[in-house]
Protein backbone atom coordinates (compact mmCIF):
# COMPACT_ATOMS: atom_id res chain seq x y z
CA UNK A 1 0.00 0.00 0.00
CA UNK A 2 1.33 3.79 -0.93
CA UNK A 3 1.85 5.92 1.89
CA UNK A 4 4.58 8.38 3.26
CA UNK A 5 6.63 7.20 6.62
CA UNK A 6 8.03 9.63 9.14
CA UNK A 7 10.40 8.41 11.67
CA UNK A 8 11.03 10.50 14.81
CA UNK A 9 13.65 9.59 17.26
CA UNK A 10 14.03 12.00 20.56
CA UNK A 11 17.52 12.21 21.43
CA UNK A 12 19.46 13.73 24.47
CA UNK A 13 23.28 13.61 25.36
CA UNK A 14 23.53 10.53 23.05
CA UNK A 15 26.41 11.89 21.46
CA UNK A 16 28.13 8.25 21.03
CA UNK A 17 24.96 6.55 19.73
CA UNK A 18 24.26 9.24 16.58
CA UNK A 19 26.48 7.72 13.71
CA UNK A 20 25.63 4.20 14.56
CA UNK A 21 21.97 4.87 15.45
CA UNK A 22 21.80 7.25 11.72
CA UNK A 23 23.39 3.94 10.14
CA UNK A 24 21.67 1.08 11.33
CA UNK A 25 18.84 3.11 10.67
CA UNK A 26 19.66 3.39 7.19
CA UNK A 27 20.39 -0.13 7.03
CA UNK A 28 17.03 -1.42 8.43
CA UNK A 29 15.08 0.42 5.58
CA UNK A 30 17.31 -0.24 2.89
CA UNK A 31 14.86 -1.66 0.68
CA UNK A 32 11.63 -0.18 2.42
CA UNK A 33 9.69 0.22 -0.74
CA UNK A 34 7.78 3.98 0.14
CA UNK A 35 9.06 7.40 0.52
CA UNK A 36 10.35 7.92 4.28
CA UNK A 37 11.63 10.55 6.26
CA UNK A 38 14.03 11.08 9.84
CA UNK A 39 13.47 13.80 12.41
CA UNK A 40 15.78 13.83 14.66
CA UNK A 41 14.94 15.85 17.53
CA UNK A 42 17.75 16.93 19.96
CA UNK A 43 16.01 17.50 23.52
CA UNK A 44 18.75 20.60 24.44
CA UNK A 45 21.53 18.17 24.97
CA UNK A 46 24.86 19.31 26.18
CA UNK A 47 27.37 17.26 24.71
CA UNK A 48 28.17 16.88 20.76
CA UNK A 49 24.56 15.35 20.00
CA UNK A 50 23.28 18.43 17.97
CA UNK A 51 26.76 19.03 16.36
CA UNK A 52 27.03 15.29 15.03
CA UNK A 53 23.35 14.73 14.07
CA UNK A 54 23.71 18.06 11.85
CA UNK A 55 27.26 16.53 10.52
CA UNK A 56 25.96 13.39 9.97
CA UNK A 57 22.73 14.63 8.47
CA UNK A 58 25.03 16.12 5.50
CA UNK A 59 25.92 13.02 4.29
CA UNK A 60 22.32 11.25 4.06
CA UNK A 61 20.57 13.88 2.20
CA UNK A 62 17.42 16.31 2.84
CA UNK A 63 15.08 13.59 3.95
CA UNK A 64 17.49 13.37 7.71
CA UNK A 65 15.90 16.51 9.43
CA UNK A 66 17.29 17.73 12.47
CA UNK A 67 15.17 19.64 15.40
CA UNK A 68 16.84 21.08 17.92
CA UNK A 69 15.18 22.28 21.81
CA UNK A 70 17.16 25.49 22.69
CA UNK A 71 17.16 23.59 26.55
CA UNK A 72 16.34 20.32 27.99
CA UNK A 73 11.88 20.19 27.92
CA UNK A 74 11.92 15.61 28.66
CA UNK A 75 11.30 13.20 26.16
CA UNK A 76 8.00 13.73 25.63
CA UNK A 77 7.98 17.07 24.75
CA UNK A 78 11.19 16.04 22.30
CA UNK A 79 8.89 13.18 21.13
CA UNK A 80 5.82 15.77 20.57
CA UNK A 81 8.04 18.24 18.18
CA UNK A 82 8.67 15.59 16.28
CA UNK A 83 5.24 14.52 15.51
CA UNK A 84 4.43 17.81 15.16
CA UNK A 85 7.12 17.89 12.28
CA UNK A 86 6.07 14.80 10.71
CA UNK A 87 4.69 14.77 6.83
CA UNK A 88 4.33 11.24 6.13
CA UNK A 89 0.84 9.52 6.66
CA UNK A 90 2.19 7.44 8.89
CA UNK A 91 4.74 7.93 11.94
CA UNK A 92 7.25 5.38 13.89
CA UNK A 93 8.35 6.18 17.12
CA UNK A 94 11.95 5.39 18.73
CA UNK A 95 14.87 5.67 21.33
CA UNK A 96 18.46 7.05 20.04
CA UNK A 97 19.86 4.42 22.22
CA UNK A 98 20.29 1.86 19.77
CA UNK A 99 17.94 -0.82 21.86
CA UNK A 100 15.12 -0.45 19.91
CA UNK A 101 15.86 -2.17 16.36
CA UNK A 102 15.12 0.06 13.37
CA UNK A 103 14.16 -3.35 11.25
CA UNK A 104 11.51 -3.52 12.84
CA UNK A 105 9.88 -0.95 11.49
CA UNK A 106 8.74 -2.18 7.96
CA UNK A 107 7.76 -4.88 9.45
CA UNK A 108 5.27 -3.30 11.87
CA UNK A 109 4.23 -0.69 9.30
CA UNK A 110 2.70 -3.57 7.35
CA UNK A 111 1.14 -4.90 10.05
CA UNK A 112 -0.44 -1.09 11.03
CA UNK A 113 -2.10 -1.14 7.49
CA UNK A 114 -3.19 -4.84 6.58
CA UNK A 115 -4.56 -5.46 9.99
CA UNK A 116 -6.15 -1.79 9.38
CA UNK A 117 -4.95 -0.46 13.26
CA UNK A 118 -3.94 3.13 14.27
CA UNK A 119 -1.41 2.29 16.14
CA UNK A 120 0.78 -0.69 16.68
CA UNK A 121 3.05 -0.39 20.22
CA UNK A 122 6.06 -2.62 20.88
CA UNK A 123 6.66 -5.22 23.10
CA UNK A 124 9.80 -5.82 24.41
CA UNK A 125 9.51 -9.68 25.26
CA UNK A 126 13.22 -10.22 25.51
CA UNK A 127 14.12 -7.52 27.42
CA UNK A 128 17.68 -6.70 28.11
CA UNK A 129 17.89 -4.64 30.79
CA UNK A 130 18.49 -4.50 34.73
CA UNK A 131 16.56 -6.67 37.00
CA UNK A 132 15.32 -3.97 38.71
CA UNK A 133 14.12 -1.86 35.84
CA UNK A 134 11.87 -5.14 34.28
CA UNK A 135 10.58 -5.44 37.78
CA UNK A 136 9.25 -1.98 38.17
CA UNK A 137 8.26 -1.77 34.40
CA UNK A 138 5.93 -4.55 34.79
CA UNK A 139 4.32 -3.31 38.05
CA UNK A 140 3.91 -0.14 35.96
CA UNK A 141 2.83 -1.87 33.05
CA UNK A 142 0.06 -3.86 35.05
CA UNK A 143 -1.14 -1.05 37.20
CA UNK A 144 -1.77 0.89 33.85
CA UNK A 145 -3.38 -1.13 31.74
CA UNK A 146 -5.68 -2.31 35.02
CA UNK A 147 -6.97 1.15 35.45
CA UNK A 148 -6.78 2.11 32.00
CA UNK A 149 -8.48 -0.68 30.27
CA UNK A 150 -6.05 -0.91 27.36
CA UNK A 151 -4.29 -4.11 27.67
CA UNK A 152 -0.81 -4.02 26.85
CA UNK A 153 2.39 -5.92 28.00
CA UNK A 154 4.70 -2.99 27.15
CA UNK A 155 3.57 0.60 27.85
CA UNK A 156 7.26 1.76 27.58
CA UNK A 157 8.47 0.39 24.70
CA UNK A 158 9.19 3.45 22.28
CA UNK A 159 9.26 1.58 19.13
CA UNK A 160 5.64 2.30 18.11
CA UNK A 161 3.71 3.39 14.56
CA UNK A 162 0.75 5.35 14.21
CA UNK A 163 -1.69 6.59 11.75
CA UNK A 164 -0.83 10.68 11.62
CA UNK A 165 -4.38 11.84 11.11
CA UNK A 166 -5.22 10.30 14.62
CA UNK A 167 -1.98 10.13 16.23
CA UNK A 168 -2.25 14.16 15.14
CA UNK A 169 -5.52 14.58 17.26
CA UNK A 170 -3.72 14.14 20.99
CA UNK A 171 -1.36 16.41 22.34
CA UNK A 172 1.16 15.33 24.64
CA UNK A 173 2.20 17.01 27.96
CA UNK A 174 5.12 16.17 30.79
CA UNK A 175 6.01 12.59 30.64
CA UNK A 176 2.69 11.27 29.22
CA UNK A 177 4.55 9.39 25.91
CA UNK A 178 4.32 5.96 28.57
CA UNK A 179 0.54 6.52 27.95
CA UNK A 180 0.28 7.01 24.46
CA UNK A 181 -1.70 4.22 23.83
CA UNK A 182 -4.15 5.58 27.00
CA UNK A 183 -4.61 8.51 25.58
CA UNK A 184 -5.08 7.26 21.59
CA UNK A 185 -7.81 5.45 23.07
CA UNK A 186 -10.14 8.36 23.87
CA UNK A 187 -9.77 9.13 20.16
CA UNK A 188 -10.22 6.05 18.23
CA UNK A 189 -11.68 2.28 18.98
CA UNK A 190 -9.40 -0.03 21.41
CA UNK A 191 -9.64 -2.72 19.16
CA UNK A 192 -7.60 -0.89 16.47
CA UNK A 193 -4.47 -0.70 19.41
CA UNK A 194 -2.84 -3.86 18.97
CA UNK A 195 1.15 -5.03 19.72
CA UNK A 196 3.65 -6.91 18.49
CA UNK A 197 6.66 -8.60 19.64
CA UNK A 198 10.01 -6.81 18.39
CA UNK A 199 13.64 -6.70 18.78
CA UNK A 200 15.73 -5.19 22.34
CA UNK A 201 19.05 -5.19 22.43
CA UNK A 202 21.29 -4.01 25.45
CA UNK A 203 22.44 -0.68 25.35
CA UNK A 204 26.29 -0.02 23.78
CA UNK A 205 26.85 3.47 24.05
CA UNK A 206 26.53 6.11 26.64
CA UNK A 207 24.42 5.71 29.96
CA UNK A 208 20.42 5.14 30.51
CA UNK A 209 18.56 8.50 31.72
CA UNK A 210 16.08 6.39 33.78
CA UNK A 211 16.46 6.01 37.00
CA UNK A 212 14.10 4.78 40.12
CA UNK A 213 12.81 8.29 40.01
CA UNK A 214 10.65 7.86 36.98
CA UNK A 215 9.18 4.88 38.59
CA UNK A 216 7.52 7.67 40.88
CA UNK A 217 6.83 10.66 38.31
CA UNK A 218 5.05 7.20 36.15
CA UNK A 219 2.64 6.87 39.40
CA UNK A 220 2.06 10.59 39.71
CA UNK A 221 1.42 10.64 35.82
CA UNK A 222 -1.03 7.83 36.31
CA UNK A 223 -2.92 9.98 38.58
CA UNK A 224 -3.24 12.51 36.30
CA UNK A 225 -4.10 10.08 33.32
CA UNK A 226 -7.00 8.39 35.19
CA UNK A 227 -8.26 12.25 36.05
CA UNK A 228 -8.14 13.07 32.47
CA UNK A 229 -9.79 9.69 31.27
CA UNK A 230 -12.64 9.96 33.31
CA UNK A 231 -13.09 14.09 34.50
CA UNK A 232 -11.95 16.36 31.87
CA UNK A 233 -15.30 17.32 30.69
CA UNK A 234 -16.69 16.85 34.26
CA UNK A 235 -14.08 17.74 36.93
CA UNK A 236 -16.70 18.90 39.13
CA UNK A 237 -18.06 15.53 39.54
CA UNK A 238 -14.87 14.42 40.83
CA UNK A 239 -13.88 17.13 43.45
CA UNK A 240 -17.39 17.22 44.58
CA UNK A 241 -17.97 13.85 44.89
CA UNK A 242 -14.88 13.96 47.39
CA UNK A 243 -16.20 16.91 49.36
CA UNK A 244 -19.82 15.54 49.67
CA UNK A 245 -18.12 12.33 51.10
CA UNK A 246 -15.92 14.93 53.74
CA UNK A 247 -19.28 16.83 54.03
CA UNK A 248 -21.05 13.78 54.95
CA UNK A 249 -18.72 12.78 57.38
CA UNK A 250 -18.45 15.74 59.22
CA UNK A 251 -22.07 15.74 59.33
CA UNK A 252 -22.47 12.53 60.93
CA UNK A 253 -19.72 13.65 63.53
CA UNK A 254 -21.46 16.98 64.41
CA UNK A 255 -24.84 15.10 65.08
CA UNK A 256 -23.45 12.71 67.43
CA UNK A 257 -21.85 15.55 69.28
CA UNK A 258 -25.30 17.61 69.31
CA UNK A 259 -26.52 14.43 70.72
CA UNK A 260 -24.30 14.37 73.88
CA UNK A 261 -24.48 17.77 74.10
CA UNK A 262 -28.67 18.28 73.80
CA UNK A 263 -29.41 14.87 75.32
CA UNK A 264 -26.52 13.67 77.81
CA UNK A 265 -25.70 17.25 78.95
CA UNK A 266 -21.69 16.01 77.89
CA UNK A 267 -19.08 19.18 77.52
CA UNK A 268 -18.15 19.04 73.85
CA UNK A 269 -15.82 22.00 73.36
CA UNK A 270 -12.49 19.88 74.72
CA UNK A 271 -13.32 16.78 72.47
CA UNK A 272 -10.74 16.09 69.10
CA UNK A 273 -13.30 14.20 67.85
CA UNK A 274 -14.87 18.36 67.31
CA UNK A 275 -11.76 19.50 65.94
CA UNK A 276 -11.71 16.37 63.12
CA UNK A 277 -15.30 17.28 62.48
CA UNK A 278 -14.83 21.11 61.88
CA UNK A 279 -12.16 19.60 59.84
CA UNK A 280 -14.17 17.32 57.60
CA UNK A 281 -16.94 20.08 56.99
CA UNK A 282 -14.16 22.64 55.82
CA UNK A 283 -12.27 20.31 53.81
CA UNK A 284 -15.67 19.23 52.27
CA UNK A 285 -16.33 22.83 51.14
CA UNK A 286 -13.06 23.15 49.87
CA UNK A 287 -13.16 20.42 47.75
CA UNK A 288 -17.07 21.60 46.55
CA UNK A 289 -15.79 25.07 45.49
CA UNK A 290 -13.08 23.63 43.90
CA UNK A 291 -14.94 21.46 41.63
CA UNK A 292 -16.57 24.47 40.78
CA UNK A 293 -13.58 26.25 39.83
CA UNK A 294 -12.52 23.71 38.19
CA UNK A 295 -15.71 23.15 35.59
CA UNK A 296 -15.29 26.85 34.52
CA UNK A 297 -11.28 26.05 33.72
CA UNK A 298 -12.86 23.07 31.96
CA UNK A 299 -15.19 25.65 29.68
CA UNK A 300 -12.10 27.67 29.33
CA UNK A 301 -10.29 25.11 27.98
CA UNK A 302 -12.61 23.63 25.73
CA UNK A 303 -13.32 26.93 24.32
CA UNK A 304 -10.12 28.52 23.22
CA UNK A 305 -8.02 25.51 22.93
CA UNK A 306 -3.84 26.61 23.18
CA UNK A 307 -1.44 26.96 20.36
CA UNK A 308 1.86 27.80 22.30
CA UNK A 309 1.96 24.49 24.55
CA UNK A 310 5.12 23.39 23.09
CA UNK A 311 8.80 24.75 23.21
CA UNK A 312 9.58 26.37 20.07
CA UNK A 313 12.45 24.52 17.55
CA UNK A 314 15.31 25.90 15.97
CA UNK A 315 15.12 24.68 12.40
CA UNK A 316 17.33 26.05 9.21
CA UNK A 317 14.10 27.10 6.71
CA UNK A 318 16.86 26.94 3.74
CA UNK A 319 17.67 24.17 3.71
CA UNK A 320 15.54 21.71 1.49
CA UNK A 321 12.67 19.18 2.31
CA UNK A 322 12.86 15.57 0.98
CA UNK A 323 12.24 11.94 1.13
CA UNK A 324 14.22 8.91 0.76
CA UNK A 325 13.39 7.60 -2.34
CA UNK A 326 12.78 3.86 -2.32
CA UNK A 327 14.76 1.62 -4.38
Amino acid sequence: MNHTLSIVIPMYNEAENVAPMLATLHQGLANYSNPWELICVDDGSYDATAKLLKQEAVSYGTHVRILCHRRNFGQTAAMQTGIDAARGKIIATLDGDLQNDPADIPRMVDELLSQDLDLLAGWRKMRHDEATRKIFSRIANHIIAKITGVKLHDYGCSLKVYRAEVLKEIILFGEMHRFIPVWMANVTSPTRIAETVVTHHARQFGTSKYGLSRTFRVILDLFAVFFFLRYRARPGHFFGSIGLVFCSIGTILMGYLLILKLVFAESIGSRPLLFIAVLFLLSGVQFLTTGVLAEMLSRIFFAAFPSNAHPKVQQDDSTPLGWKDPI
